[in-house]
């Protein structure tokens, strides 16, 4: 089960990752704000100028009709009331009310100033003031060619003096507290996911300062499809890995420790019984402790092998050679010591495979896999050794007779020191190092090995290699 972690209330990371969100956030909504006030400001004042000066357009227009319909500008200088309501109608024909706000400041009467062909005051400011006139534009009004009159237009400078100041302010007003929330929200957010994943990662540092301190029954919660959520899961294959090699490894210590001390007892006893009298040292007792010394060595042997494959250290002489030639001889040696073990042995090795390999390791190869074949096939049995393959590959497959191996036991048949029965018996299980050595020679070829049941009842090896010819 996975071990839940309390989640700390203090995260480095998660202070570290609240900081920099926070002040991006900080920085993004001062440069819009900036920008957007800016643009507020130069662009609002472009778009006045170009409205007024289209009304101004209009209205000069609508004047020199007007003056073609009336023939002069002193009915206007009678009736200056007028001058409000023709306004009116040349920039918001149709019988609908003005705008309000902005636009109707835009287009008041008195923002208008009228003067005659000869530059005399009709409606506005008189004649002599110069410094109020010097600020207006100026538009000539004209019918058939023929300059009738001037019209004067405040400029939205002036105009929008103080209702520009107005409503900028209260755009940026408003854009202040658009910041402001946008501000408080990236705190919100800075501070949920920094404290979301200060604590994951929080968790994933005690957990593995944890791990390293040999507690590899740690495991994480894996939550979601995320990045932390397949690192947590790598955490944990790791972590059952580390568990599951340190009890083999304590496995491997106790089965050892065994394995030496069988043949370590059985010298002590016969040595002690021959020192008390009770077994004459001759031929036949020398003979016995000769042979237990001889499967000391073999142990020894076969640890120092599989030590130099772990190492990858294991001396092995590739070169090329033929495959079958090389398995066709090891059974043909190997007929006789079948046919007495009452194992019926079938071939089928057709062709040339070459392969580069050690005739010797491959040899060492065959030597255990017919151990294993003798140690667990019931007499009267059979072996099938057939050699295959394609224009890549070489298999060889290595079947025997019953009995067989359960499905659920397959996988473990590579470990060390294993038996299926459980027994340690050397009689029926030998030293459980066979195909353990057998495997780390194939994958010292580059080749696989594995297990399956075979069709005879028992069990099957493949092994395939790399066809020479297909990296020549």
């Amino acid at each position: 089960m996975p071990l839940r972690l309390p989640r700390p209330a203090v995260s480095r990371l998660g202070i570290k990752l609240f900081a920099v969100i926070l002040l991006v956030n900080v920085i993004i909504s001062g440069l819009v704000f900036l920008g957007v006030s800016r643009s507020l400001d130069q662009g609002f004042l472009e778009y006045l100028d170009t409205t007024q000066t289209n009304r101004a357009e209009t209205l000069a227009e609508g004047l020199g009709e007007e003056w073609a319909r009336r023939g002069d500008w002193e009915w206007l200088r009678a009736s200056p009331r007028i001058w409000d309501r023709l306004v009116r109608r040349q920039l918001w024909p149709g019988a609908g009310p003005p705008p309000h706000g902005i636009e109707r400041r835009l287009g008041e009467a008195k923002d208008f100033v009228l003067h005659d062909a000869e530059g005399l005051p009709v409606i506005g400011l008189p004649p002599d003031d110069d410094e109020e006139s010097a600020t207006l534009r100026w538009l000539p009004i004209e019918h058939q060619g023929q300059r009738v009159g001037t019209l004067g237009y405040r400029p939205p400078e002036q105009l929008m003096a103080r209702m520009d100041r107005i409503f900028l302010a209260r755009q940026q007003r408003s854009l202040a507290i658009i910041v402001g929330s946008l501000g408080i929200a990236s705190l919100l957010l800075a501070g949920g996911l920094s404290w979301w994943l200060g604590g994951r990662t929080r968790g994933m540092a005690l957990a593995t300062r944890r791990l390293t301190e040999g507690d590899y029954s740690i495991r994480l919660t894996e939550r979601g499809r995320d990045e932390l959520s397949r690192l947590a899961h790598d955490f944990n294959v790791l972590a059952a890995t580390l568990e599951a090699s340190r009890e083999a490894r304590s496995r491997w210590v106790s089965d050892i420790a065994h394995e030496l001390r069988t043949p370590l007892a059985v010298l002590r006893g016969e040595i002690e019984a021959m020192q008390d009298g009770i077994r004459k040292l001759d031929q036949h007792n020398l003979h016995s402790l000769a042979q237990e010394v001889g499967q000391l060595e073999r142990l020894v042997a076969d640890l120092r092998l599989l030590s130099q494959s772990d190492a990858g250290a294991l001396e092995v002489q590739l070169a090329p050679l033929d495959l079958a030639e090389t398995l066709a001889e090891r059974l043909d040696e190997a007929a006789g010591w079948l046919e007495d073990s009452g194992i019926e042995l079938e071939r089928h090795i057709h062709g040339a495979a070459r392969i580069r390999g050690d005739a010797q390791r491959l040899r060492q190869l065959w030597n255990n896999l017919l151990d294993n074949t003798c140690a667990y096939t019931r007499a009267p049995g059979k072996l099938r050794v057939s050699l295959g393959g394609d224009d890549t590959h070489v298999t060889v497959s290595w079947e025997d007779s019953s009995p067989g191996v359960p499905e659920s036991e397959l996988p473990r048949l590579t470990e060390r020191l294993y038996r299926v029965e459980g027994s340690r018996n050397r009689a029926s299980g030998g030293s459980g190092l066979g195909l353990s050595i057998a495997i780390a020679l194939a994958k010292a070829h580059g080749a696989e090995m594995t297990p399956s049941s075979s069709a005879l009842g028992g069990l099957c090896w493949t092994l395939t290699f790399q066809r020479l010819d297909s990296t020549a």
